[in-house]
């Protein structure tokens, strides 16, 4: 990092720009309306305020002051407080058309210079611009605020840009003006739901490592860098959830809170997985279920997907912090009967010839495990896997038949399904209780539920407990 930077108050877009902006420099925000332009603004002049004790100015040309305030309430930002410590102006410029572009500056510096200013956002550019009718007195305006506020006091400038519907260009003739930075917000649709995301197109001194990211207004704004694997300093035991009535809890509070307390007793869940997912990435949102199931002392029969082999699936479950001995007398794992395999208890091997046969012993299984344990088990099925080793229509058999098993004994069963086959994830999802999907977008993981429908939602891991959960944030 060549230069001093200062702190956007969003970690996410921090670590994407070498920690920040170049202090003392002008950023374009620029978006179409409700794309979080004002919501972002106001995070970095709050954030100043609170973690860096920078004091700020907002000037505003088209919202007066008790609109901004109570608008900014509910994101967590207590600007009246700030105001109230003297960390903090409001500038309102409602009546522009009756100034000049002098005025207006004069105005603009004995706010920064009565509080120190170190951090200023003008919203917006696009209004001052409306409202002089010379072009000429835009000039003035923006070379000042670059020469006597940017430069000479220090003072780093966010100027909003407001892009009007159906345009591609941030308009008004601001690509003939020298700005440091340059950032578009916008507002879109990724697999039919709402996406947010910056498109950084320009910062100076700046070693951009993603110019695309996307984030979300939930909590008062949260952007999300690439998808990070975060190391577990000291292990923890999983300590297993409650099930809600008539449910089981997916063994994560954060998804628990997605499906409604957790998934209905006698249910079956299709975990479809995108391109480019790890299997360490899917597992995050996977694992914890199982690992509740075992906690409990219920049995888990797991047919692992292509790429996953029945070593990784006893690791996992090693993960939870059960004892070695609980494990292999609630845990099974089907193999093909041509794979080589240490014999071990926790190993079903299935012949992979007849369909029917297989089926019968793996029925058999499941039903000593429900005379052993006194509860239904979980199923993890990976879909693949079958598909390999018999035909889709074969597989789509044996699916069916597992889940009316599974509904008569009020168990659970999970299906994974990997990328490329959407004809099967269409006719799964009119036999399965639950569909979700993760993906990924500008490197960041990302998870929604197709049956019952969800918004998109990031998702990260969270080892605080000594073991990986997922942390899910709704995009709002």
């Amino acid at each position: 990092m060549s230069e001093q930077r200062v702190s956007t108050g969003v970690e996410g877009l921090d670590k994407v720009i070498e920690g920040g902006f170049p202090s003392g420099s002008l950023i374009l925000i620029a978006g179409n309306p409700g794309t979080g332009k004002t919501i972002f603004s106001a995070r970095f002049l709050y954030h100043g305020a609170v973690s860096n004790d920078e004091s700020g100015v907002y000037v505003n040309f088209s919202e007066n002051r008790e609109t901004f305030y109570v608008n900014m309430k509910p994101f967590g930002f207590d600007f009246e407080r700030l105001e109230r410590d003297g960390k903090f102006r409001y500038l309102e410029m409602l009546a522009v058309k009756d100034a000049t572009a002098p005025s207006i500056m004069n105005m603009i510096l004995e706010e920064i210079s009565g509080i120190k200013a170190k951090r200023l956002v003008i919203d917006s550019f696009s209004t001052i611009a409306q409202a002089f009718e010379k072009p000429h007195d835009v000039r003035i305006l923006i070379q000042t605020v670059l020469e006597r506020i940017v430069r000479k006091f220090g003072c780093t400038t966010l100027m909003i840009v407001e892009v009007p519907f159906g345009s591609v260009r941030a308009g008004l003739s601001m690509e003939e003006f020298v700005a440091d930075g340059f950032m578009l917000f916008r507002a879109g649709r990724l697999e039919g739901r709402l996406f947010r995301d910056i498109s950084i197109r320009k910062m100076r001194g700046t070693v951009v490592s993603e110019d695309e990211i996307g984030f979300t207004i939930d909590g008062g704004f949260k952007a999300f860098s690439p998808f990070e694997e975060k190391p577990i300093k000291k292990r923890g035991k999983f300590q297993p959830l409650p099930d809600p009535p008539g449910k089981f809890s997916t063994g994560s509070e954060e998804l628990d809170r997605l499906f409604d307390g957790g998934y209905l007793r006698g249910s079956t869940v299709l975990l479809e997985i995108g391109k480019n997912i790890s299997t360490q990435q899917y597992h995050l949102v996977l694992s914890p279920t199982p690992w509740n199931f075992l906690g409990k002392g219920a049995g888990v029969m797991v047919l692992p997907s292509p790429g996953v082999d029945y070593n990784m699936v006893w690791r996992r479950a090693v993960e939870s912090g059960q004892p070695e001995e609980s494990l292999k007398r609630l845990l099974r794992i089907c193999i093909f009967r041509y794979l080589t395999v240490r014999r071990e208890p926790y190993i079903l091997e299935l012949e992979g010839r007849d369909m029917d046969e297989d089926l019968r012993k793996y029925h058999e299984s499941i039903q000593e495990m429900i005379e052993k344990t006194s509860k239904p088990p979980l199923q993890i099925i990976g879909v693949d896997s079958l598909i390999a080793q018999y035909s889709v229509e074969d597989a789509i058999k044996i699916l069916n038949r597992v889940t009316t098993a599974i509904r008569e004994s009020r168990g659970l069963g999970i299906f994974l399904l990997k990328p490329g086959r959407p004809e099967v994830s269409d006719m799964l999802n009119a036999v399965v209780d639950v569909h979700m999907k993760m993906i990924r977008e500008h490197g960041a993981l990302l998870l929604y539920g197709l049956k019952p429908r969800t918004s998109l939602h990031f998702v990260e891991m969270d080892v605080s407990r000594g073991y990986p959960l997922p942390l899910i944030t709704p995009v709002l």
